[in-house]
């Protein structure tokens, strides 16, 4: 593990050049869930635009239910909060494309600050040469006076080496300063990525999502890979990876088992565990 500048209210607003997002900015030494504080600041009716950081998390979350590994000092552990009202057409774009388009911010950022390419993994995990640098968890809720409201929640492996990880994920993790050799400041990552993902945001409410779709193709590792889908009744297909629905969805040609058995069939997966599969 690497020493790392502490994080700070007025170190990360030194830099912050958003419009919107993280003018308000709780900052926690420890939580067990930056997520699971956010909801209960959205059901209290906090702004527009809040975000939560933590130095640490005891309970940190990922994807599909599991555990987010969460050190003290290291990594960056945040969660967004947006209640901007969305037209019934377009609420279920917005929230199809939020992971997605969070993802693509997340890369850019850390691009930005470190020269390291970062891809994503379908629908939101972020790869450097295939090891997982970071993930998102998107969840939505209802206040009781304040109406529905979003969260992203972001982890980010930043300062911690290969000896740092649990022995179950030194195969598959890594961190900027695993891969580069560089100690990256929090507070300018942090701040790179609310600039980023307020541009995503905006450009997702104004335009859609056809420009952003464009540049998550490109980045998008898992299109044109063959790979092993775990659904969430546990059954499994493997198939060629093909694109990206209009609704964010994964589009997979299934593995033909008879030939002759006509055009190979193509599914659109929303929810499912995916795992490249190397040929």
């Amino acid at each position: 593990m690497q020493p790392s500048p502490p994080l700070t209210r007025h170190t990360i607003h030194s830099t912050l050049s958003t419009t919107w997002l993280g003018r308000r900015i709780e900052l926690f030494d420890s939580l067990p869930s930056t997520n699971r504080e956010a909801v209960q600041l959205a059901q209290a009716e906090v702004e527009h635009g809040t975000v939560v950081a933590a130095d640490s998390q005891t309970a940190g979350r990922g994807r599909l239910s599991r555990t987010w590994f969460s050190p003290p000092s290291t990594n960056l552990y945040c969660s967004v909060i947006l209640r901007t009202a969305r037209p019934p057409e377009r609420l279920t774009e917005w929230l199809s494309w939020l992971p997605l388009v969070t993802a693509l911010a997340a890369a850019e950022a850390i691009e930005q600050v470190s020269s390291i390419h970062v891809s994503v993994k379908w629908p939101n995990d972020l790869l450097i040469s295939e090891r997982k640098v970071g993930g998102i968890l998107c969840e939505s809720g209802t206040g009781t006076r304040s109406g529905p409201f979003q969260i992203i929640g972001i982890g980010i492996n930043v300062n911690g080496d290969h000896d740092d990880w649990p022995a179950d994920l030194r195969n598959s993790a890594t961190s900027i300063w695993q891969e580069r050799k560089i100690i990256v400041d929090r507070n300018r990552l942090l701040a790179q990525l609310l600039l980023e993902l307020e541009q995503c945001l905006d450009e997702l409410t104004l335009h859609g999502m056809n420009r952003l779709a464009s540049a998550y193709h490109q980045r998008c590792s898992t299109i044109g890979h063959t790979v092993r889908a775990t659904l969430g009744n546990g059954d499994i297909v493997l198939g060629l990876a093909e694109g990206i629905g209009q609704d964010g969805s994964l589009r997979v040609q299934l593995q033909t088992t008879q030939p002759g058995s006509g055009s190979p069939e193509i599914i659109s997966l929303r929810v499912a565990d995916i795992i490249h599969v190397r040929i």
